[in-house]
């Protein structure tokens, strides 16, 4: 996959234009079917044989046995597992202290940290709990991850999952006589999305129960019951982040499921104060919890390809790629896109190629409407087979571009609107870049991580954030993984997050 997941700072797109053309692209009908870039080097997803927590999930829990068939879905969803010993013993060391306190605390847990850049946490009935390696980038301390932990251990003890198991099943009994009703399995197929989306979360009451349970769990097992309110005011802090791009995918994220009201974050608060006033009571972690996380790698992941400024770089397809100054690329699960100035539009993807057709039939063979066949040109790109072709369709012209390596068939789709100039200049950025990756290229490729750092005399909020990498707006994603206020100084022998390779 070349991306599962957003993340702040990466790859921001231009979201009223993505938007126009990707629509256009779909109502055009250009392409017919896409592939994953890399969709045959994907790895197989299999659950953890090596739980953090307990060696196996409760054998006699009946509710055990729904977690059991969800969890390969769950993390073939996001990307799979984060292998990492360090960060497994911190998730681990955090997991077993709230364990202790718990409502039940005969409840055994199964963690596994996802693979993916997304900011989330949940849990499935029978004690199977998940947290993104995004939401630990996210973090400044331990208490509050314990705090996330913590609010879904209480999902867990209060049954909260069987419960919305129920109202699923009940769902998807609807959307079916909603599909038999319209005689439209289209109709059926939206309805359960929509039913979906609506009990993908808890219910707001059992969201405020799992805030006073977990707020209780976090003073009881030693950590500052104040961090479920910070946390919180993170999340509302990354939530502005990245509303800036229409565009972001946040399905996956913690926000999408768990509904962030300020009156929630004043409740927690709340629930806070009785345990002593903020700052006197509990501990915050911040010192193991750096260290945990210190090399915890950052937005996509080397499968996914890397996106560095202007260019496109994965490693295991061996290939490399450029856009114009001034485009955005956002590398996206089934398609690296870009956008640019004028409503133009980027699309790339890779399909196998088993049949080895020449790229001039290949480009005629249906999979493009509105194709101008007297267009079609076999060429060559820095030494690879290609062909080029343009269409038409709608308000829209296009380049179809191919490149054969191996057994894959690389594909550019570049849009502009119509009687738009830019159309050959801005593909023939991408056909002269488009190249393989040397041995030494590969081997230097490396992904973005978070540094822990400590801060020197003279070092600023700017000059810190001066040395992140993979995002254009530097000085926000730095004040956000790090919490820091507009107003928030430095001094010398703090220590921050940086994300650099």
């Amino acid at each position: 996959m070349l991306g599962k997941g957003r993340h702040p700072g990466l790859g921001r797109g231009r979201g009223a234009a993505v938007a126009r053309i990707v629509l256009a692209l779909a109502v055009a009908g250009l392409v017919a079917s896409c592939q994953a870039l890399d969709q045959a080097y994907e790895p197989t997803v299999a659950p953890s044989s090596s739980p953090q927590i307990v060696d196996e999930v409760q054998k006699n829990d009946p509710r055990a046995a729904m977690g059991a068939r969800e969890h390969p879905r769950i993390v073939a969803s996001y990307g799979g597992e984060y292998k990492d010993a360090r960060t497994e013993r911190l998730v681990a060391r955090i997991a077993g202290a709230l364990t202790a306190v718990s409502e039940n605390p005969s409840q055994s847990y199964r963690i596994t940290i996802l693979n993916s850049p997304a900011i989330n946490a949940f849990a499935l009935p029978g004690g199977y709990l998940y947290v993104t390696r995004g939401l630990l980038a996210l973090a400044n301390d331990a208490s509050e991850v314990a705090a996330v932990l913590s609010h879904e251990m209480a999902h867990v003890t209060a049954n909260h999952g069987i419960e919305r198991q129920k109202k699923e099943e009940a769902e998807v009994i609807a959307s079916r006589v909603v599909a038999e009703v319209l005689s439209s399995n289209l109709a059926g197929k939206q309805a359960l999305a929509r039913g979906k989306l609506r009990l993908a979360a808890f219910s707001r009451n059992q969201e405020l129960q799992a805030d006073v349970i977990g707020v209780r769990m976090l003073a009881e097992a030693g950590y500052d019951p104040y961090a479920a309110a910070r946390f919180l005011d993170s999340m509302a802090a990354y939530g502005q982040y990245t509303s800036v791009d229409p565009e972001a995918d946040q399905s996956l994220d913690f926000l999408s499921s768990h509904p962030n009201a300020p009156q929630r974050v004043e409740l927690a608060r709340r629930h806070a104060r009785a345990f002593g006033p903020e700052g006197t009571v509990g501990d915050r972690g911040r010192d193991y919890y750096l260290a945990g996380i210190d090399g915890l790698l950052y937005g996509d992941s080397p499968e996914e390809g890397y996106v560095r400024g202007q260019t496109f770089l994965h490693g295991t397809l061996g290939i490399r790629y450029e856009v114009p100054a001034g485009f955005q690329i956002d590398n996206k699960a089934d398609a690296v896109l870009a956008t640019g100035p004028g409503d133009i539009a980027i699309r790339f993807d890779g399909v196998a190629d088993n049949q080895r057709q020449s790229l001039v039939n290949y480009i005629s063979s249906g999979w493009v409407t509105g194709l101008k066949t007297d267009t079609i040109r076999p060429t060559t790109i820095n030494g690879l087979e290609a062909a080029t072709a343009r269409a038409a369709a709608d308000r829209w012209e296009f380049d179809v571009t191919v490149v054969r390596i191996g057994n894959r068939i690389y594909r550019f789709l570049t849009a502009v609107p119509q009687g738009s100039p830019a159309l050959e200049t801005t593909a023939n950025v991408l056909k002269s870049s488009f190249r393989r990756l040397t041995p030494q290229e590969v081997a230097s490729l490396k992904p973005l991580r978070v540094r822990v750092v400590t801060a020197r005399p003279g070092d600023t909020v700017a000059s810190l954030a001066g040395q992140m990498m993979g995002t254009d707006r530097k000085l926000g994603l730095f004040r956000l993984i790090n919490a820091l206020a507009p107003t928030s100084t430095i001094k010398p022998g703090d220590k921050l997050k940086v994300i650099s390779e």
